[in-house]
Order: C-alpha cells, then structure tokens, then sequence
C-alpha cells in the first residue's frame, strides 16, 4: 500500500513537471511557434473556444505566425482575442488569414518574461509540494492500523527524497528557459 502511494505521487509530480513545461512553451522568447497562441480563447458563437480549433497555425519563417481561420466570419474574433492577449502582439489581416510579426525581444520584456517564467516555476514546486503533503498524510493514516512508526517514516524519507529531485527538475527547467529568454 504504502508503494502505491509512492508511486502514485510520482506520477502527479511528473504530470506538474509536464504542466509547467507546457505553460512555458506558450512563453515568447524570440521566436515563433504554434505554442504561443495555445493559452488564447477567442468568443466564438458565445463559447469560448482555443484558437487552434478555430484555425490552421504556420510558421512560414522563425519570425512569423500565420492563421488561417476554417471560418472566415472568425477572422475578426480571433484577431480581438489575439489583441487582447498578454503576448503584446498586433496581428496583421488580409480579410482570410491573420499574421503574426514577432519583433525581437527588448531588455525590458525579456525580464519581464523571467519574472514570468519564474511565476510558473513557484506554481510547479507549491503542486509537486502539495502532492508530497496529500501522499504524506496517506502514509500517516497507514500508520494507524497498517504500518510502523519507523516504517512510516522512512516512507515519509523517500517521498522527501522524490519531492526533492522533482523540485530540482523544476529549477532545471525554468534555468533552460531563462536561458533561452535572455539569449540575444
């Protein structure tokens, strides 16, 4: 039993890891790509629907995003979305398709960008916690009737050691993404 809750916390730590590698990928850092558009709803026909459902995204160049909507009424729905969106962008349209210019990053927007990445990376280390305090406590109600003091601890130990390692991981991540972020 005790096993099962190991793993079991394991595998969430390793599904926050996957969030977080998801939610940076949607950061700009100088170059386009489909990732970045993946965090923007557009309100079409009064559902709010991700933008890669309502059209095909390219990347005709490594500074440039094209849109081409299924429906053409969407146009201007997804260029609203697109405009109020956090990515500071202004996308250009041609009536059936929307581009995407990505100027180079300033200074400025860089550590914002850092700042940013480091947001997400506090929120992946508070889950992969949470889930070591959720697994903790199966182990503590384990030791009611189940287990050992001194078994319950050293589960409490492995776990810590498993939430150390995911916790590294995280900054392993986010050092990467910095690095990207701040590479001119």
């Amino acid at each position: 039993m005790p096993q099962a809750i190991k793993k079991d916390a394991e595998e969430r730590m390793e599904k926050a890891i996957g969030a977080l590698k998801r939610d940076l990928a949607t950061l700009r850092a100088g170059r386009a790509t489909p990732a970045l558009l993946d965090r923007i709803q557009v309100e079409y026909y009064g559902t709010m629907t991700p933008v890669n459902q309502l059209a095909n995204i390219n990347t005709p160049d490594s500074r440039t995003l094209l849109l081409q909507p299924w429906d053409k009424s969407s146009v201007a729905a997804i260029e609203k979305a697109i405009m109020k969106s956090d990515l500071g962008l202004t996308p250009s349209n041609d009536g059936s398709t929307i581009r995407l210019s990505i100027p180079a990053l300033t200074e400025e927007r860089r550590t914002e960008l850092v700042k940013l990445t480091k947001k997400f990376g506090e929120e992946a280390k508070i889950a992969v916690r949470n889930i070591r305090r959720d697994a903790n406590d199966d182990i503590k109600k384990l030791e009611k009737d189940a287990i050992s003091e001194d078994e319950s601890r050293r589960h409490q130990d492995d776990i810590q050691k498993t939430t150390d390692r995911f916790v590294s991981e995280v900054d392993k991540v986010l050092a990467a993404k910095e690095k990207e972020i701040m590479e001119v």
